[in-house]
């Protein structure tokens, strides 16, 4: 298999080198250009391209990890475009599961076809090669590229056509959200009555508190440091998916409701590009 990956951003970039090791990555791709330019220049017979009518033939998979439905739509009318039979379109962004089902009608049109497949781990999954994937689409279609997949993946799930990925990514999101309140909130408190994170930290993860979130942010929020990470803007844009989807399912959605509060306030202070711990700014005492 021949791959481009289009989106290098804090997630896109460590994924892309995966693929690169692996011997496969031929192309690369990038609203800023020159963030392409230089990731192609670092590895060894990579292309960097600035329109999708500049891939090489011999590509086959294109991968995605961008921010917008739209973004995701117009790849896939960009492809569709070029008429090359087979070719597949990977997307790891987090968007709605209806425009995931209209990017797969879009491809399978021009007789190509259409994975999304969301991740979940963190920049440090992705650095790692340790994420989980999620997809939905053609059982054969994962299949035939799991061997790209696997270079960056500790887990790939098939959760069922198209747009079952996106609805699992979803109900991700809601836990993620409703984890970092209740980590964020905790920390605050433990703040607030002096505890030591250097004993606390450990010895709540010890317990049936542990979780992810607190192990690896805990340290950093305690510090005032929300400079990596997933941006809190970014969890905003996905809970604003979620909440419609939850809405139109009929569920409760006040955890969402409230993540979506809390981080729209950060965005208005200007902390729109700190990590999702930055909530602790507005669970410490005033």
């Amino acid at each position: 298999m021949s791959v481009a990956f289009i989106g290098l951003g804090a997630m896109g970039g460590p994924m892309a080198g995966h693929v690169s090791a692996a011997g496969l990555l031929k192309a690369v791709g990038n609203r800023t250009f020159a963030k392409a330019e230089a990731f192609a220049a670092a590895h060894e017979g990579v292309v960097a391209v600035e329109s999708l009518a500049q891939l090489p033939e011999s590509v086959d998979v294109v991968i995605s990890c961008v921010t917008a439905d739209a973004d995701v739509l117009e790849l896939a009318q960009s492809l569709a475009a070029l008429a090359r039979p087979g070719l597949v379109l990977i997307d790891h962004s987090t968007i709605a599961s209806a425009s995931a089902v209209q990017a797969a009608e879009i491809m399978r049109a021009a007789g190509g076809d259409f994975l999304d497949a969301p991740v979940s781990g963190g920049v440090e999954g992705a650095r790692n090669g340790k994420l989980s994937i999620m997809a939905g689409g053609h059982p054969d279609t994962l299949g035939q590229v799991q061997p790209i997949l696997q270079g960056y993946a500790a887990r790939i799930t098939h959760m069922g056509d198209v747009g079952a990925g996106q609805n699992t990514k979803a109900v991700n999101q809601v836990l993620v959200a409703g984890i970092a309140q209740a980590v964020c909130e905790g920390m605050a408190l433990a703040e607030a009555l002096g505890l030591d994170p250097t004993r606390l930290l450990p010895t709540l993860g010890a317990g049936a508190a542990q979780n992810w979130f607190m192990e690896r942010r805990g340290p950093t929020m305690l510090a005032n440091q929300f400079s990596s990470g997933f941006k809190l803007a970014l969890l905003h844009k996905d809970l604003l998916i979620v909440k419609a989807l939850a809405e139109s399912a009929g569920t409760d959605h006040s955890i969402v409701d409230k993540c979506l509060a809390d981080y729209g306030t950060l965005m208005a202070q200007g902390h729109g590009d700190d990590e999702i711990s930055s909530l602790i700014r507005l669970k410490r005492k005033p």
